[in-house]
């Protein structure tokens, strides 16, 4: 699938800017930016390095500035946004398409008869980025210069002058604070800082959005029609030559078509996801795990186990996804699985997780037969069903009177719906949450024969506690401090949607229905009614703002793959509903699926534009539905 850009939507900044590109490394890190060259986040840049695993990337590579010269005509192909709300140069006003092909991002700017291209692309399994710049045409003697502007710093943050960096010179170009190496043809080395650049995106969600970034120099080439320039950037180690820039792009579109013919990709939309799959997919410390998102997220194992199917059932990738589950499995304690290691340590946080971690386990060995690993993990298995009836951390345990599973802390949300404002959860949903209880009647499914007891009993007590009497589908939270919670939200779908459900008939056909009306949208399943007066039709603001309304009506891709389950199951028709979610492939971020969205229409995206778990949910129960129909 290429998607491709115009003119008209390159050439006008919002909407280019608007438009941002990932290629990822396989190893955690990644180079970003938008359609336009705009760098709007604070994330933006060619080479973010995973220093010690996903959870802390560093930026090294910012950006490499392109200017043609011709005769005393200078053309500056680079867009930059400073501190006073100027943008200078404009270079995307330049250019004549973008188009983004087997994963490679490629912009072409066009000055009369002068055509010059962009392609970037990550070595897989490795810190390396090529950036290749290629004159197709031209009618009159030409030079390309590049200028690195350059930084070392956490992605999350900013940095300021302060003295000039430390910059060594390395064979082709130079290595910046001996944390990573850029090298090109025709170096001559340079220096000065490039005080208050402006990341907009940064603004608007009311973070920090200035930093100064160093130009290290300059690489020049004459160029002609058919020649190109190269430069690669690489994170230590660098010893020796590094690749060359061309040979990094042509591997990555080689992988790419390893990736579809080993996917059996089916059509365009679903090679696109194929790919966008791919880059959440990762090798970290010698064991397989997944990015959550891109580019804030690290490891969430919730997100992980959530996605896994998707990720690595849905595309042929049952190897790599059988070692992501025995590495797994190996964080459990008390019955939990570790949440999450970005902080360098494991968190045990959430009481959805573990039983996500047990569904993708029967969803491994029903899909790929593999009995093998589902003996090996069965005393893993035992170990969560019994410390869930024994009881373990945050409340966590079997109500003895029914067989459901109950949690709740002070101070925590340890469902998904996990936001907290100042330390206070949003959404606690203390009590018994009605996808938890789902999700443990699935686990004890999965678990085995000697649990069908306590099955059986937990299913009854759910259709007996759940269900409304009004016809209205599912309570959201039953028994909480306050009482039953009847808000309508998206998590009663997994109460239809899982194997094994715990309802049918009209009862599940009312919890469909209720989510139809109220929920469904293009892009995916509000997270509250917009009847409910808790409810915020938008996502945006500061940090707080976001969060409050994080899961009080904001839309979530991922969910459209519970709901499709869902209506299939309750015979309710699904025919175009994944159509907004396949033409946003081509809106926010390029070839992906973001992680959520406002409630209120257009519906426009937010939070992290590269996300796991709603690229896997919509690969997943796409080829389920293309299954069906052939």
């Amino acid at each position: 699938m290429t998607i491709r850009l115009g003119p008209q939507v390159c050439g006008t900044l919002d909407e280019a800017a608007k438009r941002e590109w990932l290629v990822a490394d396989g190893v955690g890190g990644y180079a970003m930016g938008t359609v336009a060259g705009l760098r709007t986040r604070r994330y933006h840049g060619l080479l973010a390095v995973a220093v010690d695993g996903p959870g802390s990337r560093n930026l090294g590579l910012a950006a490499l500035d392109p200017v043609l010269v011709c005769g005393d005509a200078r053309f500056r192909l680079a867009t930059d946004e400073w501190g006073n709300g100027t943008v200078d140069p404009r270079g995307n006003e330049l250019l004549v398409s973008f188009d983004l092909e087997d994963g490679v991002p490629r912009w072409r700017w066009q000055i009369g008869g002068i055509l010059v291209e962009r392609e970037i692309a990550m070595a897989h399994g490795s810190p390396i980025v090529g950036i290749v710049h290629r004159l197709l045409a031209a009618d009159r003697p030409l030079r390309l210069e590049l200028t690195p502007l350059c930084t070392w710093r956490s992605v999350h943050g900013e940095r300021r002058a302060n003295g000039a960096p430390r910059v060594e010179p390395a064979d082709g170009g130079f290595v910046f604070e001996l944390a990573y190496r850029v090298a090109g043809a025709g170096w001559i080395a340079g220096g000065a800082w490039y005080r208050d650049v402006r990341a907009r995106e940064e603004a608007a969600r009311g973070l920090g959005d200035r930093e100064d970034l160093w130009a290290a120099g300059t690489f020049g080439a004459d160029l002609e029609p058919g020649a190109c320039h190269e430069v690669t950037a690489a994170a230590a180690s660098y010893d020796g030559t590094l690749p060359a820039a061309t040979e990094i792009v042509a591997a990555a579109r080689t992988r790419a078509g390893r990736l579809l013919a080993g996917a059996a990709a089916t059509d365009d939309a679903d090679a696109q996801l194929v790919l966008a799959a791919d880059q959440f997919a990762i090798t970290t410390s010698g064991r397989p795990t997944a990015v959550a998102g891109y580019p804030w997220f690290g490891e969430w194992s919730r997100d992980l186990m959530t996605s896994y199917e998707g990720l690595y059932l849905a595309t042929n990738r049952a190897d790599e996804g059988r070692e992501v589950l025995r590495t797994s499995a190996a964080t459990v304690s008390e019955g939990m699985l570790a949440n999450t290691a970005d902080t360098g340590t494991l968190e045990y946080n959430t009481v959805d997780g573990t039983l996500w971690f047990v569904h993708a386990v029967g969803r491994h060995v029903s899909v790929t037969g593999d009995d093998g690993l589902g003996n090996e993990l069965a005393p893993v298995l035992e170990q969560i069903v019994q410390c869930h009836l024994d009881g373990t951390r945050y409340g966590i345990s079997v109500d003895p009177a029914d067989g459901l599973l109950r949690q709740g802390a002070e101070g925590w949300a340890l469902t998904w719906m996990d936001a907290r404002v100042n330390g206070v959860p949003v959404t606690q949903r203390a009590g018994k949450p009605v996808e938890v209880n789902a999700l443990w009647i699935r686990a004890l499914d999965v678990a085995g024969e000697r649990w069908s007891a306590l099955r059986d009993r937990a299913a009854a007590s759910f259709a007996a506690r759940f269900v409304r009497t009004d016809g209205g589908g599912l309570l959201d939270v039953v028994d909480g401090p306050g009482g039953d919670d009847a808000s309508v939200r998206p998590n009663q779908l997994l109460a239809v949607s899982l194997p094994g459900s715990p309802l049918s008939g009209d009862a599940a056909q009312a919890a469909v229905d209720v989510c139809r009306r109220s929920l469904l949208t293009p892009l995916g399943l509000r997270s509250l009614s917009p009847d409910d007066p808790r409810y915020q039709e938008h996502h945006r603001g500061t940090p707080a703002e976001r969060d409050a309304a994080y899961h009080q009506g904001t839309v979530w891709p991922w969910l459209i793959g519970p709901y499709v389950d869902a209506a299939r199951r309750a015979g309710v028709p699904v025919d175009g509903v994944l159509a907004g979610i396949e033409a946003h492939l081509g809106e926010w971020g390029l070839g992906s699926v973001s992680e959520t969205a406002d409630g209120a229409a257009p519906h426009a995206a937010t939070g992290c534009p590269f996300q796991a778990w709603s690229v896997a949910e919509v690969l997943r129960v796409r080829r389920e539905l293309h299954s069906s129909e052939g």
